[in-house]
């Protein structure tokens, strides 16, 4: 029997997108206590400079590590793209890009995967590069989609606008014949049936939750990771830079089923 540990693990992402990789994962581990940090006071980073991002992201991971955290997931493309340690202050730290990567190359047959992202995740060309080093012979096609992120937090996850602008962003990417998109922003699940009604059923969906949710298993099943078998009820706790109330009515929406079991807003 490994050890018991308790200790939640680390969510962050820069606003509410990162929800859908913790829902992901607190349905995959649910004996796991989690705590979730949005940056809602300092969003969106898919727009702002490396370094911005990177300095946020260190402050965000310096934040979750005096919270007693046993691991850190980094729920958002562009902060990943500026974060690729994989252990930081002795904390196992996992960014989206690599289960990402690998997960697409698992998928497509025909080795052409495309990419959505932020503009700061598709000029990183973080995707590419993962791609290109896990299998040369892949082709990447990419397409920065920078009304998504607005879409997606402000709810209009199956309006008739939405498909507009999904179908306005895919249409020069699907001409490259991808049998495998890369949804590189954890703000894109939240419109996966809009992306799906324009690939149609021929095309796989990599999604950031289920691929890293991959990724833990694999920690937890070698023992990197220690589960929480104490038996106690679990708790997931949602903190965030800055209030707002249209935050909480949309995190609820995504969660469910999950319950959070309690929202606070944190000065980092």
């Amino acid at each position: 029997m490994s050890a018991s540990d308790s200790r939640p693990i680390g969510v962050f992402d820069s606003g509410i997108g990162g929800l859908t990789v913790l829902k992901e994962l607190a349905l995959q581990f649910p004996e796991e206590n989690f705590l979730y940090l949005g940056d809602t006071a300092r969003l969106p980073y898919g727009s702002k400079s490396p370094q911005t991002i990177r300095k946020y992201s260190e402050q965000n991971i310096q934040f979750l590590e005096k919270q007693n955290v046993k691991a850190i997931v980094i729920a958002c493309n562009t902060a990943s793209t500026q974060v690729p340690e994989h252990e930081f202050a002795g904390l196992p730290i996992y960014n989206v890009i690599d289960p990402g990567a690998q997960r697409a190359l698992e998928l497509s047959a025909e080795r052409r995967i495309g990419v959505l992202g932020t503009r700061a995740t598709i000029n990183s060309q973080a995707y590419t590069a993962k791609i290109k080093e896990l299998d040369p012979k892949a082709e990447v096609f990419d397409q920065a989609c920078p009304l998504f992120v607005p879409l997606a937090e402000e709810g209009w996850d199956s309006d008739p606008v939405t498909n507009l602008i999904v179908y306005r962003y895919l249409t020069p990417l699907l001409q490259n014949h991808v049998d495998t998109l890369i949804l590189g922003c954890t703000h894109y699940p939240i419109l996966k049936n809009s992306v799906a009604r324009v690939t149609g059923s021929s095309i796989e969906l990599v999604d950031s939750g289920e691929a890293i949710a991959k990724w833990l298993d694999k920690d937890f099943k070698q023992g990197r990771l220690h589960k929480n078998t104490s038996g106690e009820t679990r708790q997931i706790q949602i903190l965030t830079t800055d209030h707002s109330a249209h935050f909480t009515e949309v995190a609820h929406r995504i969660l469910k089923p999950v319950k959070a079991d309690g929202f606070k807003v944190v000065d980092l």
